[in-house]
């Protein structure tokens, strides 16, 4: 039996599947914590992939390792290879000035925004690493002045995976290089002319490598192995869970975690310059258009905190109440928002009468406002082109009970939700079954044990919110 690693490097943990490279069948895996916050020190995920990789039993007997991480980002290297400050994750909205700043040396306005997404597939938002390293420049020179090098999480695990040869060795994907603003999915080029224009001179950035490409080897004593196993390219967390699903034309997957995606598998790279849908690269050699949120499960976590309940009553709650809470709306902007680009927005409650002031009420009026700006994305989507037979409903925020049963209201197609599962790791380990068993496609793994569920959609939700969405205040 051939063995592959996957890691799931994401916000908040490091998780590690041990798969059968032909079949998928789950062997082992393990699970380490990250540290909270909107900015971290790299050797943080470092010791949380070694932990998690510790628990599922090393990688001693695996014939190829994969990295998913989490999108965006910026890791900073010095010369010598040394971390030059802690990464700003994609979650940090100090960079939304700089993003701005960037469309209006472009020419502002739907000029501007038509710029970028013909350059790079996507208009700058504060997610994206070019306006992190723009504003690096400006606040921080002379830690600026220290860069040698810029990659991403993953490809920073998988040099360290390589054991952190040297500058020149770092690598990445075509989906990850994409979430960078200056990288080209349509071409398959870096825009380093881009970089320097945020940054203000030429940095060394990963090579791109192609889906079943390999990065290297893992090095002789690390990790538990006598060395020797090939390491994927990796990729980001999203192309990597359209693999873990096995996405297909028609399936627009919808994931509920720390962000809110909805994203789609396509054959013509997007370019929307109503910068809405970023125009990513998958991690199988097609295109990705992808619309992402910045609330998603938590704020089912805040509306059950608020209530002084667990989810699994939360679920309940808003079970009980009707389709469209009575008229009482939440527009979920807790963090500010990427897609519409509002980072400095607040979240709002607006119909609050004393019918609506139940607990109920503020439990269904919580997943519906969270399935709504996940609706809005599917809407985007559509409008460039994809297709939606049905939506995939993965993530944390998929075990809710009420999500499930309120989904095909709101979205208007039926869901199909997979049984809990690690689907990043997953889709890493699929690729590294493809590295090591070669071959045109990654191996075919099947899901079992997928749930569906259909209902009626309720159009008057999607009106109410719209109706609300534009009542909201931006911080002062």
């Amino acid at each position: 039996m051939l063995l592959v690693a996957g890691v799931d490097s994401s916000t908040q943990s490091c998780k590690v599947v041990i798969r059968d490279a032909e079949t998928g069948a789950l062997l082992r895996q393990g699970r380490a914590p990250h540290p909270d916050g909107t900015e971290v020190d790299p050797e943080a995920w470092w010791q949380a992939l070694r932990s998690a990789a510790d628990q599922a039993g090393g990688f001693a007997d695996v014939a190829a390792v994969s990295v998913a991480g989490q999108q965006h980002g910026m890791v900073c290297l010095d010369e010598d290879g040394r971390v030059v400050r802690p990464a700003l994750l994609w979650n940090d909205t100090r960079s939304a000035d700089a993003a701005a700043d960037l469309v209006e040396e472009a020419g502002g306005g739907a000029a501007g925004r038509r710029f970028w997404a013909e350059a790079t597939g996507s208009v700058p938002v504060a997610s994206f690493t070019i306006t992190k390293l723009r504003w690096l420049a400006r606040h921080e020179p002379e830690l600026a002045a220290r860069v040698a090098a810029v990659c991403l999480p993953h490809d920073w695990l998988t040099w360290q995976l390589a054991g952190a040869p040297g500058l020149a060795a770092l690598r990445t994907d075509r989906g990850d290089a994409s979430g960078t603003g200056y990288w080209s999915p349509a071409t398959g080029d870096y825009r380093l002319d881009l970089l320097e224009r945020a940054f203000g001179r030429r940095l060394t950035v990963p090579e791109v490598l192609g889906p079943a490409e390999s990065a290297g080897r893992l090095p002789a004593g690390e990790l538990g192995g006598p060395g020797g196993a090939l390491l994927g390219a990796g990729t980001g967390d999203n192309a990597a869970a359209a693999l873990g699903v096995g996405a297909g034309p028609g399936d627009v997957v919808v994931s509920i975690g720390t962000s809110g995606t909805v994203f789609s598998v396509a054959d013509v790279a997007a370019a929307d310059d109503g910068g809405a849908v970023a125009g990513f690269a998958d991690a199988a050699g097609r295109f990705l258009p992808l619309v992402c949120t910045l609330n998603a499960a938590r704020v089912l976590d805040a509306a059950a905190a608020m209530l002084g309940v667990g989810l699994d009553e939360l679920a309940e709650l808003a079970l009980s109440a009707p389709a469209g809470a009575d008229g009482l709306v939440m527009v979920p902007y807790l963090e500010g928002e990427r897609t519409p680009n509002r980072p400095l927005a607040t979240g709002a409650v607006h119909g609050l009468t004393l019918r609506t002031s139940t607990p109920a009420h503020l439990a269904r009026a919580a997943v519906e406002g969270m399935l709504c700006a996940l609706a809005d994305g599917l809407d985007a989507l559509t409008a460039q082109g994809a297709t939606v037979r049905r939506v995939i409903l993965v993530g944390g925020g998929a075990r809710s009970a009420a999500v499930r049963r309120i989904a095909p209201q709101v979205f208007g197609c039926p869901v199909v939700v997979p049984p809990a599962g690690e689907y990043v790791a997953d889709g890493a380990a699929r690729q590294a079954a493809w590295v090591a068993l070669g071959g045109d496609a990654p191996p075919r793994w099947t899901v079992e044990g997928t749930e569906e569920y259909a209902a009626e959609p309720v159009p008057a939700v999607r009106d109410q919110y719209a109706a609300a969405r534009g009542l909201v205040l931006d911080r002062r």
